[in-house]
């Protein structure tokens, strides 16, 4: 089970567009609310790629579990432009105390939106968390993985600090899949010199993928959020 013995106050999840990133950042922060109820716990919402998957669609929900959420105002709308909410720039600030996490966008592209707040970031504690995940078309080998990674630090001039493993097929994913995931997610750890600091799973798969590792990789069930075509009115 995940656990939180390094936590930083910033938590920044990027990666290849499709891997992920936001689904995870949803349930990593319901995780250290839930962990810490007394903790004020916000996230952010950097991605300016994907318009139809954003953490805006889970508004309501993060409300009723005591989680901010800072988002463009431009979020699920027609309107295409980098604009970033003026908030964030306090959630970096050396001063403030709560825990953030930061969902930002795919790839390189989608990088460009954090590195205007990399001088504040790094003064804090902080990580970055490569979500990466073989079933996608140009992440398939560790090296066309870590190839995507090394042009996402170029872009926003901030080093990952970890991986997470978030190899799916969707819906038709079992436990096998992930279980034999694991060779991928090491070589792109040793390639990258940093380790896998997780793996996911859906919250169903859980017990058979934690029980075939027996605690020597730490395991992460995820709630799968709902894609923009599948939302209820």
């Amino acid at each position: 089970m995940l656990v939180f013995p390094n936590k930083k106050r910033i938590t920044i999840f990027a990666g290849h567009y499709g891997s992920g990133k936001t689904n995870i950042a949803l349930n990593y922060a319901r995780l250290l609310k839930k962990d810490q109820p007394l903790t004020e716990v916000t996230l952010a919402d950097l991605d300016i790629v994907n318009p139809y998957f954003r953490t805006k669609d889970s508004a309501k929900d993060l409300a009723a579990d005591g989680i901010g959420l800072v988002v463009s105002e431009f979020a699920n709308s027609n309107v295409d432009v980098p604009a970033m909410p003026k908030e964030i720039y306090s959630l970096v600030s050396p001063t403030t105390t709560s825990q953030v996490i930061m969902d930002i966008g795919g790839d390189d592209r989608g990088a460009l939106a954090l590195g205007r707040y990399v001088d504040d970031i790094v003064k804090c504690e902080w990580e970055m968390l490569a979500v990466i995940n073989a079933s996608r078309p140009l992440t398939r080998t560790p090296e066309d993985a870590v190839e995507v990674l090394r042009e996402i630090e170029r872009s926003c001039r901030l080093p990952f600090t970890g991986i997470v493993n978030n190899t799916n097929l969707g819906k038709a994913t079992t436990a096998e899949d992930i279980i034999s995931s694991i060779p991928y997610a090491e070589s792109v750890s040793k390639a990258m010199g940093i380790p896998v600091s997780f793996t996911c799973c859906e919250e169903k798969l859980f017990e058979e993928v934690n029980n075939h590792f027996a605690d020597s990789m730490p395991i992460f069930p995820i709630n799968i959020q709902k894609l923009y075509y599948q939302l209820e009115d």
